[in-house]
């Protein structure tokens, strides 16, 4: 990712951002205990499965269409874990992070994924590298503590 100066990332408790802020939902992914990551046709880079909302969709509408759009997932459980906000060059982009258990996965939908693997760890050679890492590991703790606060 090109970008000038710092980057921060910083964590929310589910509905303290304005819904029409909400812009991105992250799906932190897995089948079995491997972790699904993708890769765009554009890059050579790997991703954590997410996108853009659409107009009049809900988060979690998002959350699942990207889920299949990116991965062919078809059988899934899905759960919202917390809000999310980046600040990057001067500029605040806000989203929420799931976490997904995909058990079964069907064709891929045509789109502009073009790879889906499994990983035991987040791989090197991510595209949002100063991002990423960090929304996994809040996912990760925060789905291992069952818990949504912060404090």
């Amino acid at each position: 990712m090109n970008h000038t100066g710092t980057v921060s990332v910083g964590f929310h408790n589910i509905g303290t951002i304005d819904d029409h802020l909400l812009r991105y939902a992250v799906i932190c992914s897995f089948h079995g205990d491997k972790l699904v990551c993708v890769r765009h046709h554009k890059r050579s880079t790997w991703e954590i499965p997410g996108g853009r909302r659409e107009l009049g969709e809900s988060m979690d509408e998002t959350a699942r269409r990207e889920l299949f759009e990116e991965t062919g997932a078809e059988y899934f459980d899905i759960q919202s874990v917390c809000e999310y906000h980046v600040l990057m060059n001067e500029q605040y982009s806000f989203g929420r992070i799931y976490t997904s258990n995909i058990q079964v996965f069907g064709e891929l939908p045509v789109s502009e994924i073009v790879e889906v693997k499994l990983f035991e760890k987040l791989p090197d050679f991510l595209t949002y590298p100063d991002i990423q890492p960090k929304l996994l590991e809040k996912a990760l703790s925060l789905k291992a503590s069952e818990t949504k606060s912060f404090y």
